[in-house]
């Protein structure tokens, strides 16, 4: 039986939105050739389910979130900025009273806007008012099957909801169905027949991500994976990703999900670059609040990340200016730590994905949820494994604290690991043909 998260879950009530916050006196030329063609907008903190996992720890909404006026002002802004795709998430976007005209403003500029959802009240009329207001993509959240997932969101029925959600966008028709999940202790167990389950149901897509020490998924430390973990959770997913092939569904690693391991060109193998390449957050992609805080992208840390709030400054200024959306464009391999300063890879990578690095060890510039690190550990006999030496303060985007520790694979375990790699690596990464 996988663990089940026992904490009771929390819902407070986020802090104001951050004011007077300084920018610089000028934009730089770099400023002004990243523009953020990729938008996640969280437009309200409420939900109607309060996730063991979530990292915001959804439930309530703000207390001074955008109003009507200013949320369909600021899709204007981001249009002029340049953003070609918005993802509107929450919280759950439905239940706010207004986002189908936010869905429509975005889609009059010419901009896909896609949603995600855990589906427990997207009805079949609300899926329909989507799509004629423009709504062109849905991804719903599965985390598993019906004891792992309903275990997740601390819900009976919760799956069945979310099957449910899936079945009115294939019925409705004319919006792109996909699903998204999070890796972890309760999930992996099932990971092919979630595949299973999901491809079933119709997804185009299917995007996975492993869950990080943020939030609620920080009161849980037995949740999420140790670091050696991914040496398991990335030939399953290389095998999942040759199965979509032939099946016509698209697995999407999330960006915390890599780092070139030999099985990084199959799994990225729809990038251009065939593999991940450095955080693209304040660069290519915005993250936005539902109070109008704008950060480099939506799952870092309020506090540490958002650089200023549209209420007082234009969305141009904000990531023109601001030195918390700056910092991919400034970060270079001097600003890595521990093993990432001297992995052979660190100039393209840079330290992975700054979000799982910061919400375990409180600063970014060394990932221990890296594949090509615990292979590297892996030739040593050695393995990392992470304990919290400090709790979360239940905020929203609140993290606690964790150290990294090596220990010695067993010799049983780390044969297992071995074969795994061999097998998967000759059925999905075989030799190109002789001359």
């Amino acid at each position: 039986m996988p663990p089940t998260p026992t904490r009771r879950r929390s819902l407070p009530l986020a802090s104001p939105a951050r004011r007077g916050l300084p920018l610089v006196d000028e934009s730089r030329e770099v400023d002004r050739v990243w523009r953020p063609s990729y938008v996640v907008w969280e437009v309200t903190l409420a939900c109607d389910l309060a996730c063991h996992h979530c990292g915001s720890r959804a439930g309530r909404a703000r207390p001074d979130e955008l109003t009507t006026a200013e949320a369909l002002d600021l899709v204007d802004q981001l249009a002029a900025i340049g953003a070609n795709e918005v993802t509107l998430i929450g919280g759950e976007a439905y239940l706010r009273d207004d986002w189908l005209q936010i869905v429509a403003r975005i889609a009059h500029h010419k901009m896909r806007c896609g949603m995600a959802t855990g589906g427990r009240g997207l009805t079949l009329d609300r899926v329909k008012g989507a799509r004629d207001a423009g709504l062109t993509a849905i991804s719903v959240s599965v985390d598993g099957l019906a004891d792992q997932h309903d275990a997740q969101r601390g819900l009976h029925g919760s799956f069945a909801s979310a099957m449910a959600a899936m079945d009115h966008v294939r019925a409705v028709g004319g919006i792109r169905l996909t699903a998204n999940s999070q890796i972890n202790r309760i999930s992996l167990p099932v990971l092919e027949a979630l595949f299973e389950a999901i491809a079933e149901r119709g997804a185009k897509a299917w995007q996975v991500q492993l869950t990080a020490a943020m939030g609620r998924a920080a009161d849980e430390p037995r949740m999420f994976l140790e670091p050696y973990e991914v040496l398991e959770v990335l030939p399953r997913l290389a095998r999942l990703k040759r199965e979509g092939e032939r099946r016509g569904v698209m697995l999407w690693p999330g960006n915390n999900v890599g780092y070139f391991g030999p099985f990084e060109g199959v799994i990225r193998g729809d990038y251009a670059t065939g593999y991940r390449g450095a955080c693209g957050a304040g660069r290519m992609s915005l993250g936005v609040e539902a109070n109008g805080d704008i950060k480099g992208c939506p799952s870092l840390p309020s506090d540490a990340y958002v650089g200023g709030n549209v209420r007082e400054r234009s969305l141009v200024d904000i990531w023109e200016r601001s030195k918390p959306l700056r910092f991919t464009r400034d970060h270079t391999v001097q600003d890595l730590k521990g093993f990432c300063a001297t992995c052979y890879y660190a100039h393209e990578c840079r330290g992975g994905c700054h979000w799982t690095s910061h919400v375990l060890l409180g600063d970014r510039g060394d990932n221990p949820f890296c594949h090509h690190r615990a292979l590297e550990l892996l030739r040593e006999g050695v393995r990392e494994r992470v304990r919290r030496v400090e709790a979360a303060p239940g905020t929203p985007f609140d993290h606690g604290r964790f150290e990294v520790f090596r220990e010695p694979w067993p010799d049983d375990e780390r044969a297992a690991i071995e074969r795994l790699h061999a097998d998967v690596e000759a059925e999905t990464c075989p030799p190109p043909p002789g001359p």
